[in-house]
């Protein structure tokens, strides 16, 4: 079977539910709900994630949750938690109001950065696991702590390209090529950094598994070109991965051999 034909037919699965698309939206920063929802079509995405301290869970007033397709599958999110307590309050309190297991468990280390706090996050996931919840962790790109979380009984682990919301792309592709060849059975996800196409495509192309992001489409002057052209980019950086891509050299190499030509 051709790559092509294979890379058609893959799916992709995380903790225990298995998508067509491995691209993750967001909701945060939209114009518009009209905006959002045509992003969200444009992309598409079948998984997307939701603050759960941005938004009335009550649903006694109008928020992004009532503008949600009823096929997308919601991952609750920790965002603004700084510590591991808040982080797993805020996913007890996602869990009832949801109805889900999936979290995404952000623990912030610092205001200004955005980047995590991968103690607290290790210590808030080992909770959430014993308490049953398919923990998808936020943490920045470093294989041990991404091993040490996989240990705990994460479902998946999510580093970070770049700092959230920064649109700077993949900053340390060698962090990511170094997890994926070392953690060869685990879900990688891409979180946080991506600010256009070319960056999910060098993502995918390092070997993670999905991209979650949020921003770069949210922010784009078009949003819903933007969420077509990731789900593009993200759909040839898993096939270029596929494919496996020639090797670098420091000189030329004719495309056209010498052999056999007439003289």
């Amino acid at each position: 079977m051709s790559t092509a034909v294979q890379a058609e037919r893959e799916t992709f699965e995380v903790a225990g539910r298995v998508f067509a698309s491995r691209l993750i939206v967001g909701t945060g920063k939209y114009r518009s709900f009209e905006e959002m929802k045509a992003a969200h079509r444009a992309s598409g995405a079948e998984m997307v994630t939701v603050a759960v301290r941005r938004v009335p869970l009550d649903r006694q007033t109008e928020s992004f949750l009532d503008h949600l397709d009823p096929g997308l599958v919601i991952l609750p999110n920790t965002a603004g938690c700084y510590t591991a307590e808040e982080a797993i309050r805020t996913a007890r309190l996602a869990r009832e109001a949801l109805q889900t297991d999936l979290l995404k468990l952000e623990v912030i280390g610092d205001q200004t950065t955005l980047f995590p706090d991968n103690e607290q996050t290790l210590e808030a996931a080992r909770v959430l696991v014993r308490e049953g919840f398919k923990v998808l962790p936020y943490f920045s790109d470093d294989l041990i702590m991404a091993k040490k979380l996989l240990d705990a009984g994460c479902a998946a682990v999510m580093p970070l390209a770049a700092p959230i919301g920064s649109g700077l792309g993949v900053q340390n592709p060698a962090n990511l090529a170094i997890m994926r060849e070392q953690l060869p059975d685990a879900v990688i996800i891409v979180d946080a950094g991506v600010g256009t196409a070319s960056d999910a495509a060098v993502a995918m192309e390092l070997g993670v598994d999905a991209v979650l992001m949020n921003t770069a489409i949210a922010e784009a002057v078009d949003a819903g070109r933007m969420a077509k052209a990731m789900r593009l980019a993200v759909e040839a950086g898993r096939l270029a991965y596929l494919a496996g891509r020639m090797p670098k050299r420091l000189y030329a190499s004719a495309s056209s051999p010498l052999t056999g030509v007439v003289r």
